[in-house]
């Protein structure tokens, strides 16, 4: 499998992208999250992959993060989502306003989103409710001493690190300590640990 590609970016056509890796040219469907967060054209860009392979094509997608890579997978799991709903999902919300539309049980942020029904939002929230639960289960809550906690913690996520590592970046760092500040520490004492 596919699982980490890093080019550079000869095309951008929403929602493909060709990324050229030592002189091959991949061609990348990746949500509309990612592709306004790629570098210009002729730029080296890196992209968390998933390999879908059909009987009549093998399909690779790309995403920013690892959170959006591993919501993609967890969603085309769910019956009657198949990769091209994931992807409009995953360009209509990002992994944190999923996460809270699902909490709330809010399905009308869902049917908002093109080819997401009202029967595929239900069936969505219902799946990914007790799929994030057993996320938060088996990961070390955030416990905030500090109101930049939340930020610092949301910032490491999106730079690829997992919610553990993230979890224990964010206790090590003085309740005090700016965003940006923050940040820095936590990168250093995660660089340090591995």
């Amino acid at each position: 499998m596919i699982g980490r590609l890093t080019g550079i970016l000869l095309e951008k056509q929403p929602p493909q992208v060709l990324l050229d890796v030592n002189g091959v040219g991949y061609e990348i469907d990746v949500p509309m999250s990612t592709f306004f967060d790629l570098p210009a054209t002729g730029e080296q860009a890196t992209l968390f992959t998933h390999l879908l392979i059909r009987e009549d094509a093998h399909l690779l997608f790309g995403f920013a993060t690892e959170p959006e890579r591993k919501l993609f997978r967890q969603l085309i799991k769910i019956t009657g989502v198949g990769a091209r709903t994931a992807l409009a999902l995953l360009s209509g919300m990002n992994v944190a306003e999923l996460h809270q539309a699902v909490s709330a049980h809010d399905s009308s942020r869902l049917v908002k989103i093109p080819g997401i029904g009202k029967k595929t939002a239900e069936r969505l929230l219902l799946e990914l409710r007790d799929k994030f639960k057993n996320e938060q289960s088996e990961a070390v809550q955030v416990e905030p001493e500090s109101h930049h906690a939340n930020d610092i913690f949301n910032a490491l996520l999106s730079l690829g690190y997992n919610e553990k590592e993230a979890n224990w970046a964010v206790k090590q760092i003085p309740a005090e300590t700016t965003v940006t500040e923050g940040i820095r520490q936590a990168l250093q004492k995660l660089s340090k640990d591995k």
